[in-house]
């Protein structure tokens, strides 16, 4: 049996006990057509880039399977029909990670305090305008500099 990693994303408006449900029936799916799933990962709500189906949020899962491929096309059908799953994707890899996804692994380093408080570096002093005039440049190219007209005095 080939080896996936699923990831689909469910309307906004649902309940965190309706995806798990979602994720449940999909399982079953598997299951019955003769795969089997390991780690599902639930990623929370989270913004999307763009609008998908007039929704700007979306709950994320992941789901590692072990399954035929009649078992992963039957899954993604039932997907295709249900209106609360806005969108899918199944890739097939050599082998499953171990531990959290990247997802899970990105939440756990944000929770951590900054060593320093800030990460954006030493100032400057003075800000930008204290530059002073170039020493490599002359006077303006054309042969003109820069003085105050005689006539607006």
């Amino acid at each position: 049996m080939a080896l996936y990693e699923h990831v689909f994303l469910a309307r906004q408006d649902m309940s965190a006990q309706q995806v798990d449900a979602l994720v449940e029936q999909y399982k079953g799916v598997i299951e019955a057509n003769g795969g089997k799933v390991g780690r599902v990962e639930n990623w929370g709500l989270k913004s999307l880039t763009y609008r998908i189906k007039k929704n700007r949020k979306a709950h994320y899962a992941l789901m590692d399977i072990e399954a035929p491929g009649a078992a992963i096309h039957e899954m993604e059908r039932q997907m295709r029909i249900n209106e609360d799953i806005l969108r899918y994707m199944t890739i097939a890899v050599e082998a499953h990670e171990e531990g959290p996804s990247a997802m899970m692994q990105k939440r756990d380093r944000d929770d951590r305090p900054r060593r320093d408080g800030d990460d954006r570096g030493p100032r400057r002093e003075g800000g930008f305008g204290d530059r002073g005039p170039r020493p490599d440049r002359g006077p303006r190219e054309g042969g003109f500099e820069r003085r105050p007209r005689e006539d607006r005095a």
